[in-house]
């Protein structure tokens, strides 16, 4: 139940947000050997070293996994502000995601990549395919500063639900949104030895010393010293002293939401690229949260419709008064809530359901009654 794939999966940031929300994570696919290396040391499930502009091939990897969640994150260079701003090369890897889900038609999907990603040709491409193959989208640009990330980082997520309406999540988005930016004093407290620091800038036109008492600037691929030739920009947090200094790799690492105990390896250059590179934990864990949401719904939605069918089965049989088929109704969704029901019922249920606590203090005429019920429900499913 809720199995997820990790396509593109860098060093793990989206995987441990969404393990970290509830979900089993299965696999995870990626390309480069040092995040390939690194994902392996910080997880239990296989990392699968996998071209995935290979369409053909790469879903023959990812099927036998069988998932019904897929998540990823497209190399977004050749989107980003940083780049060239042209779409090429990795942008195409967008394409290829789309492609990839459309042919194992999971459930759910969720594709996170830079903000600038959603108004891209290849993106339209990659909407396309997926609305051809029955999703319904929630598709929003996220500040992770405002979803529990000491640190300001506009990324765009693209959420599918098979057979949904478009923008299904946006009302959870809404109400679940801090109004208020995370700064780092939020997240560490007073753990940190400094109060201000240096991140350096892409030009001098714009400012590089920021406060703790701010959200972080976007962690990228690069981390460089204070260079001699600084002399200071008018939106600085302070004046340059000596006092301040760039931000360590641990603590970019902290501010990109991973555990401090989480296994970095490769040499200086790849383990800053790998950071840089991550989705936030605490936002990949945000976004997972919406997505349990609804698939709740959806799920309760369906248990409902499965009630209502059920009750009509019963009448239809001419078995059972009005009353009784109110019983036997009320005593499956008591089973539910003690235990709930997995996608698929089987007769093993009720063994795991002897064994629950909440079922374990009932008497034993009512523990009798609640299995005769689901009994029949699952009679009536499996013949269903």
């Amino acid at each position: 139940m809720n199995a997820i794939v990790d396509l593109f999966a860098g060093c793990g940031g989206l995987s441990l947000g969404f393990q970290n929300a509830g979900f089993t994570v299965k696999a995870g696919f990626e390309y480069w050997d040092v995040a390939v290396t690194c994902y392996e040391k910080n997880f239990n499930h296989p990392i699968i070293k996998a071209d995935l502009s290979d369409i053909d091939n790469a879903v023959k990897q990812i099927e036998p996994f069988a998932p019904n969640i897929i998540i990823g994150g497209p190399p977004c260079q050749d989107f980003s502000q940083a780049g060239k701003r042209i779409e090429a090369g990795r942008a195409s890897l967008t394409s290829a995601f789309a492609q990839i889900v459309a042919n194992i038609k999971p459930r759910f999907f969720v594709m996170e990549n830079v903000d600038r990603a959603a108004i891209s040709n290849n993106y339209a491409y990659a909407r396309t395919v997926f609305k051809n193959a029955g999703y319904g989208l929630t598709e929003i640009v996220l500040d992770a500063s405002h979803c529990g990330v000491p640190q300001k980082r506009k990324r765009f997520f693209c959420i599918g639900s098979l057979n949904q309406n478009d923008g299904f999540l946006l009302d959870y988005f809404e109400s679940h949104i801090s109004p208020n930016e995370t700064t780092l004093r939020d997240y560490f407290g007073n753990s940190l030895d400094f109060e201000y620091y240096y991140r350096h800038p892409r030009n001098y036109s714009r400012r590089a010393i920021f406060s703790i008492d701010e959200p972080a600037p976007t962690m990228r691929g690069v981390n460089r010293p204070v260079p001699k030739g600084y002399t200071g920009h008018p939106n600085d947090a302070c004046a340059l002293n000596p006092s301040i200094r760039s931000l360590t790799t641990l603590e970019r690492s902290l501010i990109q939401t991973f555990p401090a105990d989480y296994k970095w390896v490769g040499n200086k250059t790849d383990v800053e690229q790998m950071i840089g590179n991550a989705v936030p934990v605490k936002l990949a864990e945000f976004v997972a949260k919406a997505l349990l949401f609804h698939i709740k719904e959806v799920e309760q939605t369906k248990i409902e419709s499965d009630y209502d069918s059920f009750k009509h089965s019963l009448e239809s049989a001419k078995l059972y008064s009005e009353r009784t088929i109110k019983d036997i109704i009320s005593r499956v969704k008591r089973a539910n809530n003690i235990l709930p029901f997995p996608q698929k019922i089987e007769p093993v249920y009720l063994f795991y359901l002897d064994k629950e606590h909440d079922f374990e203090i009932l008497n034993t005429t009512v523990k009798s009654q609640i299995r005769r019920a689901v009994s029949l429900y699952i009679d009536y499913l499996q013949t269903a």
